[in-house]
């Protein structure tokens, strides 16, 4: 059988005897153990007390809250003596005080740009040319139609004048009109026909063979069949007409002239002989006698006839009255042909004004500020040729509110500002009619008011948006208050007030009785009815009502509880 092989036993130890699945490190003694829970023990208790003291803290704060909210601290001032000043404050665009443009007024090529934007010009500079032969023709008969209408409005004014139909040199009346006394003429009638019979023409026509020896001046002699007359006559005119006879000859046309015996007529049978180099040039064949000259007579003005020598055949001596008119209508004649000429002069004008565009020149001194044409292009009428501004003094077009128009007058000095830049300026003018427009819309009439800068550094461009401010009225050693003491009311009789709420045992001798009850005004506070003067931001002047020193009220502290603290007014 097998031997059993003996084992050594270790002997005994304090430690423990090995446990299988346990770690081989020694294990702590009971007493240290005991000692590290307790110190555990300790932090936790001291942990929960922390933690009772901020509960019980909260509680004690909430209930605290609870107990101060909806309490309320009242506010009051006091009526002091100081200084005040009131100022009126706006803002407005800058734009130059003095400016021009050129616009042209018909179409046309632009020959040269001798200026470009934002260069400094003076007046009559030219600025460029620009080529247009409509505006040349328009200016051309605008000039024409105003000599036209110079010389009827002369005509005019001495029909007016006179009120008579003159013979403007010595003859006969034919063709003659019906008008009897008291009968209307009116102007541009004809009255009758003037002919001067004291000399007459005779057409005739001569061979071409004689067109180089024939001549203006030359004697004639006219010999006249119904009298058997023969009478010396001149060459007064020669036409180099192409009459042909039936015969195949061609003639030209001299006129004779002949004195009139009181024998001759218009329309007599006549021929005339020339004696050229001691031979007698015949016409052609005989003629027809015409008038030397004939005028008709026309009145120029209208009115109802008062005496006239209207008959035919009446002979009248140059300057002769032969119609009388009343001067009833002589002065709408007048003025009517003065209104034409006025129309003729603004038609030139005009054209002329075109013409100076067309070649522009600076109107004023000052710099271009815009340029609406290039060198080669073609142009419209209306086009904005340039623009030029004096921006050495700019002024600011603002309105001013009837609260403050009373404090704004002409010449007062006022500070204008510009981001960070401070200038000076001057109103020049406030309107005594405000603005319908904004008043309409925002309830406050507003009045127009210029301010005038000077703008020699150039600080401002033309459309910059400018602050302005000037002093409205400045009292010194006066009473004031906190604006906010001040307020509005209405006592039971209707009157609107205002009222500072004064602290007194007993109310004051101003007190008043209100039509609406304050709710929020304290006890202990009574309303005293104050004047009051002018005012800033911040205080106003109380002229009458109450004495330095006085308590009123200002306003409440409210404690709104977790919406912390209110200032009520």
């Amino acid at each position: 059988m097998a031997k059993v092989k003996e084992k050594n036993v270790p002997e005994a130890t304090s430690q423990a005897p090995e446990t299988v699945g346990f770690s081989d490190a020694p294990m702590i003694p009971t007493a240290k153990r005991k000692k590290k829970n307790r110190r555990k023990l300790i932090r936790r208790i001291i942990s929960l007390v922390v933690v009772l003291a901020l509960i019980a803290g909260i509680v004690v704060w909430r209930k605290n809250s609870a107990n101060q909210e909806g309490s309320t601290e009242v506010l009051t001032d006091m009526v002091t003596r100081g200084s005040i000043t009131s100022m009126v404050e706006g803002s407005g665009a800058a734009v130059p005080k003095n400016s021009a443009s050129i616009t042209l007024l018909s179409d046309g090529q632009v020959l040269e740009v001798f200026v470009s934007e934002g260069d400094y010009v003076q007046k009559g500079d030219q600025l460029y040319s620009i080529e247009s032969s409509a505006a040349q023709t328009e200016y051309n008969k605008a000039e024409k139609d105003l000599r036209s209408a110079q010389k009827e409005y002369d005509k005019i004014v001495g029909a007016a004048n006179d009120l008579n139909v003159r013979a403007d040199y010595t003859g006969i009346l034919t063709d003659v009109a019906t008008i009897a006394k008291g009968d209307l003429v009116t102007a541009g009638s004809k009255v009758a026909t003037l002919v001067d019979n004291t000399k007459l023409l005779l057409p005739l026509y001569f061979s071409y063979a004689y067109e180089n020896t024939i001549s203006v001046g030359q004697s004639a002699t006219v010999s006249i069949p119904a009298t058997m007359a023969q009478l010396p006559g001149t060459v007064q005119e020669i036409h180099k007409v192409q009459y042909v006879s039936p015969e195949g000859g061609r003639f030209f046309e001299a006129v004779i002239a002949v004195d009139n015996p009181g024998t001759l007529a218009e329309k007599m049978t006549a021929t005339a002989t020339l004696s050229i180099d001691g031979e007698t040039v015949y016409p052609y064949a005989p003629g027809e006698m015409k008038w030397f000259r004939t005028q008709a007579l026309i009145a120029e003005i209208s009115g109802e006839c008062a005496a006239n020598k209207l008959y035919d055949y009446m002979p009248v001596r140059a300057g002769e009255s032969v119609l009388t008119l009343t001067a009833e209508s002589s002065e709408d004649a007048l003025e009517s042909a003065e209104a034409t000429l006025d129309a003729a002069k603004d038609r030139l004008d005009k054209a002329q004004k075109n013409l100076d565009a067309l070649n522009g020149v600076a109107p004023i001194d000052g710099t271009v500020l815009s340029l609406g044409i290039t060198a080669g292009e073609e142009v419209k009428t209306g086009t904005l040729a340039v623009s030029i501004a004096d921006t050495t003094t700019m002024i600011v077009n603002t309105q001013i509110d009837e609260m403050n128009v009373s404090f704004a007058k002409a010449g007062m000095p006022v500070n204008i500002t510009l981001w960070e830049n401070q200038m000076f300026g001057t109103i020049d003018s406030v309107s005594l009619t405000a603005s319908a427009s904004d008043g309409m819309s925002s309830g406050v009439a507003r009045f127009p008011m210029v301010i005038s800068v000077d703008n020699s550094e150039g600080l401002l461009m033309s459309g910059a948006y400018v602050n302005y401010s000037f002093t409205a009225s400045q009292s010194d050693d006066c009473l004031v208050v906190p604006i906010q003491c001040v307020k509005s009311a209405q006592t039971v009789d209707g009157a609107k007030c205002k009222v500072l709420f004064v602290q007194t045992d007993e109310p004051p001798v101003n007190d008043v009785e209100l039509a609406v009850d304050m709710m929020e005004i304290p006890e202990g506070f009574y309303p005293a009815v104050v004047e009051i003067g002018i005012s800033d931001n911040n205080s106003v002047e109380i002229k009458s009502g109450v004495e330095e020193g006085t308590i009123v009220y200002a306003g409440v502290m409210q404690n709104d509880g977790d919406m912390g603290m209110g200032l009520y007014f």
